[in-house]
């Protein structure tokens, strides 16, 4: 019974160990061949370092106002007694707008102007007087003073007069109303607004540093998101004289001419400032460059043979310095030559000696001025 036990077992023993050991075997061929075929290819998209002429340029964030707006308000209080203008008018200069009650101003007016005849009448009798040498010169100069003083209070009031009727001081847009006929104003409570819009001013800051390429007449380009991919041209009109001691930017003016009123004032736009001529820089998509800390690098791929004297394609990657970047694109300046090949996509999965196959089917965005795209 014994011996037919330790048969048995011997038995199982010599089976399990005959298929471990192929296991064991098997997993020591297939091993053997991997590393007999080496790492397989990665796939990744690619393009041709190029030069493209660049435009120097400064960006800033602009804000839009009119050359002449002002918001309409009264000099003087009163009850509105008449509206002259309708809402988003355009007006001419000198247009009558607003005028307040002034039956009381009329009739201290019209008391004064017969005080001013009387003053009038005196002086003019008290002169012939003085020719027949029947009246001293004192008297004559008394009545002359007390016309001008009668002559000064009719101007006064009549200036107030003037002040209850309300007009446009320059020609442009009237904008909503925020008053009712018959209400009453206080002194300096605005009506409207007016704008002229056929000349807008764009307000930028640009960083001190920039001063030494900025001089009036440059061009500048100016987006706002209202109009999608268009562009409007202006030129600085005015460089401040002085830069804000907070932020050391220095406010710039530029000038836009707005035939169609397109363009409003208080819009926020983007200006870019024209600052040299164009310049050749060897550009690449930005996700072709990898930022670590210890600097830009991008994958450039080389063609290489095999062994067997194939055609092998490998990722090596390179140190590079970047500079200005326009939309997707950005400048390298030292580390990449014009016409190598770099990876655009898929470089995550790459080291130095890296096989790629290379698949441009799917290439990022390479546009120096995207474009929101509406939904």
């Amino acid at each position: 019974m014994f011996k037919r036990m330790l048969i048995m077992l011997i038995t199982v023993g010599v089976v399990l160990g005959g298929v471990f050991g192929f296991i064991e075997f098997k997993g020591r061929m297939i091993k053997q061949y991997m590393a007999s075929q080496g790492e397989p290819p990665q796939t990744v998209s690619t393009l041709t370092a190029s030069y493209q002429d660049w435009l120097p340029k400064r960006e800033a964030v602009a804000s839009l106002r009119a050359a002449q707006g002002v918001e309409i308000s009264s000099e003087v209080a009163g009850s509105v007694s008449a509206i002259h203008f309708k809402q988003g008018d355009n007006v001419a200069a000198n247009t009558p707008l607003l005028q307040l009650r002034a039956d009381d101003e009329i009739a201290k007016l019209n008391s004064l102007n017969a005080t001013a005849e009387l003053a009038r009448i005196t002086f003019r009798r008290s002169e012939a007087q003085f020719n027949a040498k029947a009246i001293s010169q004192q008297t004559v100069d008394i009545d002359r003073a007390n016309l001008n003083v009668a002559l000064a209070n009719v101007a006064v009031q009549q200036a107030l007069i003037d002040k209850k009727t309300l007009r446009a001081p320059f020609s442009g847009q009237l904008g909503i109303r925020t008053i009712d006929a018959g209400q009453f104003l206080a002194a300096g409570t605005a009506i409207t607004t007016l704008q002229n819009l056929d000349i807008l001013y764009a307000d930028f800051y640009l960083p001190q540093q920039d001063l030494a390429v900025l001089k009036t007449g440059q061009a500048v380009h100016l987006q706002t998101d209202a109009y999608p991919g268009e562009q409007f041209g202006g030129e600085i009109s005015v460089i401040d004289p002085k830069v804000d001691s907070n932020s050391r930017n220095v406010l710039v003016r530029a000038t836009f001419k707005n035939p169609n009123h397109r363009l409003l004032p208080g819009m926020y736009a983007k200006v870019q400032v024209v600052v040299g001529t164009p310049q050749p820089f060897i550009t690449v998509p930005r996700t072709a460059i990898s930022f670590n800390t210890f600097g830009a690098t991008v994958f450039v791929v080389d063609e290489q043979k095999d062994d067997k004297g194939q055609p092998k394609r490998s990722a090596r990657q390179a140190l590079v310095t970047t500079g200005a970047s326009r939309g997707d694109q950005i400048s390298v300046a030292k580390g990449l030559n014009a016409g190598e090949t770099v990876v655009t996509s898929g470089q995550i999965k790459l080291h130095n000696g890296s096989t790629v196959l290379i698949d441009n089917s799917q290439q990022p965005s390479n546009d120096p001025a995207p474009q929101p795209i509406d939904q």
